[in-house]
């Protein structure tokens, strides 16, 4: 093993053609996202089928749950999920579970974008809470597309790789 990250891998050209469809369905999730911080969109794949689907927004998408222009710095130090709404990896897990669909051996994939359908890059790993759930459920590999390409990670070391993270 070479470092940490030693399943950390870029998706080759000749893989980007077979992945493109699920990052489009990943997008077409954040457009229906009514988060005013940030749209999210994130498929669940298993076996080369979409099983899970979620997009991030206020729990159940209720007004008085929304949160999306609070300061992270507004919250006592014992909150240690900081973000606004029900992330789009839950949304993806739970659709997958509420359809009685089973969740070992998938991969998720997830990608941010801006009010004009263009993708905004994903930053390094960092929500433990996303990280944690996935890995407990048997999602094997991560899929997030970064500025320097997308990216493949395994779900133990995506799960490492958050709790590294600090926001300065």
């Amino acid at each position: 093993m070479i470092g940490l990250y030693y399943f950390m891998r870029k998706i080759l050209n000749d893989e980007i053609e077979n992945i493109k469809f699920y990052f489009n369905e990943a997008i077409l999730e954040g457009l229906k996202s009514n988060c005013l911080r940030s749209k999210c969109g994130s498929v669940l794949v298993k076996n080369g089928v979409i099983i899970g689907r979620g997009f991030n927004s206020p729990p159940k998408e209720l007004e008085n749950q929304r949160r999306c222009l609070n300061s992270k710095k507004d919250y006592d130090l014992k909150v240690t999920d900081k973000t606004c709404c029900m992330h789009a990896e839950q949304r993806a897990l739970i659709d997958a579970l509420r359809n009685g669909l089973t969740i070992e051996g998938s991969k998720l994939f997830f990608i941010r974008i801006n009010e004009k359908c263009e993708v905004i890059f994903s930053g390094k790993p960092y929500c433990t809470m996303c990280s944690k759930m996935a890995l407990d459920l048997g999602v094997i590999e991560w899929i997030l597309w970064h500025k320097e390409g997308i990216f493949l990670y395994d779900s133990e070391e995506y799960n490492l790789i958050s709790y590294e993270y600090q926001e300065y």
